[in-house]
């Protein structure tokens, strides 16, 4: 028995043996091989097809690359990756960043249709209630009907002449005393107030304790509607809903006191316009609200619901309010730092009763401050550059010049162009027109901070407060 165990060992040893024991490994490594430089080849053929792209983390991807102001990242990405087009892997979300006009314009305008809709948001499906609003609706026939609906009856210039001597007496008041005002706070209040008198009507929007209401819930909710959640990076972790039932949770309470104020205020109307409904489509009034004007549009569109309602009125707060305020609280800051510039405007507003269009503020990413399309003095504050004989004079922000594009274009272009532009013209003028602005004791221009935090809209960190003087 011993001798038949040590010949079976012996027989094992033997190369031959081996060789048998190990034919089915081999072929095995073969085959794993073959499919391992297929997987290769056809990943090859996908990434010639596929925009430049830095190195990536595993499992990260590029999250690594992307900081705490994700437009300044971007930016810088794409200046050393893809003058154009740059691939981007946000953990498992794959993000194409478009950087130049003729990508912007494939993009936006060529392949427009492909891009309309947006991507699913569990905070916007809460708050947005479906979503039903402009901003987040996937693109089809209702997105259509509600934007047409808001253009058409809210966004109009006309609207926004509304506030504007009441912001001049706050103005006027702060002067006599001669005391500093936070400007960025002035700013908001006025385009809450203007978005509250179009919502709310005349009445209504003079309740002040409502109007900041509407305000502190803009401010609530901004940051969780405009956040990246990690589980739109890491699919698998939605697996353990522990993250999603937070965001979900958050998103719950926010809605419920949007519910409870805009429910208040349509039952308010419902209630005072109920006897005149029948003949709401041939006499709308230029200076009705628009909840008012909504509850006409209901009739008529016959779909609209009330929930429809809320989610497009959240539309007009949440454009309607930082936007603006931004836009303004940074021309400001610039027109501070170039007092030669200030006072050819503060001239030009005395002379002709308006303001020319010059402040572009907010364009932080590469099409906006590229130097191979603005000159080497892409980054300074240069509004000479859009008037008549200026460098930029023949661009224009209506979306048909694709290396400015403020509001977007194509199908999702920004419905509040002219609303947007007409808020930001009149209080610029209302500014400088009555007051010179000096710097607070001791303090100088080019000592403001430009420091900024990311959101759904960009601000700055640092309050920015200035002592009005009344123009004599």
């Amino acid at each position: 028995m011993a001798n038949i165990a040590q010949q079976f060992m012996l027989e094992l040893t033997a190369p031959r043996a081996w060789l048998l024991l190990l034919l089915p490994v081999f072929l095995l490594l073969a085959r794993y091989s073959f499919r391992a430089k297929r997987a290769r080849k056809m990943r090859q053929q996908q990434d010639d097809h596929l925009p430049p792209s830095p190195p990536a983390l595993p499992g990260l991807g590029h999250l690594h690359l992307v900081g705490s102001l994700p437009h300044v990242s971007l930016r810088s990405l794409a200046r050393k990756h893809g003058h154009d087009l740059m691939l981007l892997r946000l953990g498992a979300m794959p993000v194409v960043v478009v950087s130049s006009p003729r990508a912007a314009q494939a993009v936006l305008r060529t392949h427009d249709h492909v891009f309309a809709s947006r991507p699913h948001s569990l905070v916007a499906e809460i708050v947005l209630y479906g979503p039903s609003d402009v901003g987040f609706a996937p693109h089809g026939e209702y997105w259509r009907q509600a934007r047409k609906l808001v253009t058409t009856h809210l966004l109009t210039v006309k609207r926004v002449q509304l506030l504007r001597h009441a912001r001049e007496e706050e103005i006027g008041e702060a002067a006599g005393a001669g005391a500093a005002v936070d400007v960025g706070d002035l700013l908001g209040s006025f385009t809450n107030d203007l978005a509250c008198r179009a919502v709310m009507g005349k009445s209504s929007s003079r309740n002040e304790g409502r109007s900041k209401l509407f305000r502190q819930l803009v401010v609530d909710t901004s940051p969780l509607l405009g956040g990246f959640h990690v589980e739109e990076f890491f699919p698998f972790l939605a697996r353990f809903g522990v993250l999603s039932r937070v965001v979900r949770a958050k998103s719950e309470r926010l809605r419920r006191r949007w519910d409870e104020l805009l429910d208040r205020l349509i039952d308010d109307h419902e209630s005072k316009y109920k006897p005149t409904m029948a003949a709401a489509s041939d006499q709308k009034d230029e200076d009705d609200d628009f909840i008012h004007i909504l509850l006409y549009a209901r009739q008529e569109y016959g779909g609209l619901t009330r929930e429809h309602m809320k989610a497009i009125l959240l539309d007009v707060f949440f454009g309607g309010i930082d936007t603006a305020a931004a836009v303004l609280e940074n021309t400001v800051v610039e027109l501070m730092k170039k007092p030669r510039v200030m006072k050819k405007l503060q001239a030009e507003r005395r002379r002709c009763g308006g303001t020319r269009r010059g402040a572009r503020p907010g364009q932080r990413l590469a099409i906006g401050r590229d130097p191979s399309y603005w000159g080497e003095d892409a980054e300074e504050f240069v509004p000479e550059r859009f008037l008549d004989g200026g460098s930029a004079a023949g661009v224009g922000f209506k979306g048909n010049d694709f290396q400015f594009l403020p509001f977007g274009t194509g199908r999702r272009q920004c419905p509040g162009i002219n609303f947007g532009m007409a808020v930001v013209e009149v209080m610029l003028a209302t500014l400088v027109h009555r007051f010179d602005w000096e710097m607070p004791a001791g303090k100088e221009a080019r000592d403001i901070d430009m420091s900024e935090e990311f959101g759904l809209v960009v601000h700055r960190k640092e309050k920015l407060l200035l002592v009005p003087k009344l123009r004599v």
